[in-house]
């Protein structure tokens, strides 16, 4: 499979939501029970952030940047979101996406990229350690999702070039 990665666009909603809710069918990828429209999630997400998986010319995956918070100290943390159809999945588009999201994510300045995944969700979870997130621990019952608690883990990946060495100051407090 040839796989283009490129800007997700405002004319890709329409196959990147389809993408998405064939996500939120599993019940293993989203606390959301319904796709956005483009204009919702077009607000949440950042704009230079966002990104296409496309073979043949047809898109097949998305992955994307949300802030965090818009507090100063965690310009520099967001979440993502990674999404692959259904139709693609296992054929490596995922770790693509994702390990792009990292590489534009450093462009963009972020140091930390946070993502919650439900613990059933084994693939996507052995997704990310290949990305080079780590398990920061379970959120047990974080809500609940057509009437059930779900314990979401919380895994991060920390930048290697981004936020290193290059904040003065005193060094960290770590709590020891």
């Amino acid at each position: 499979m040839t796989l283009r990665i490129d800007r997700l666009r405002a004319e890709d909603w329409p196959r990147a939501g389809a993408i998405f809710a064939e996500g939120i069918s599993t019940g293993l990828a989203s606390f959301d029970t319904e796709v956005p429209s483009w204009e919702r999630w077009d607000r949440a997400h950042l704009p230079d952030g966002r990104l296409a998986a496309r073979t043949g010319g047809e898109l097949v995956g998305w992955a994307a940047l949300l802030p965090v918070s818009d507090r100063c100290c965690y310009t520099g943390v967001a979440e993502e979101s990674v999404y692959v159809a259904e139709a693609a999945r296992g054929a490596g588009v995922g770790a693509r996406l994702l390990g792009a999201l990292v590489e534009r994510s450093e462009e963009l300045g972020f140091w930390t990229l946070q993502a919650g995944v439900f613990v059933e969700n084994r693939a996507s979870i052995g997704l990310h350690e290949k990305c080079g997130f780590r398990l920061v621990g379970v959120r047990e019952r974080l809500g609940r999702l057509r009437g059930v608690w779900r314990d979401v883990a919380l895994m991060e990946r920390r930048s290697q070039r981004v936020g290193i060495g290059n904040i003065e100051g005193p060094e960290r407090v770590t709590g020891d």
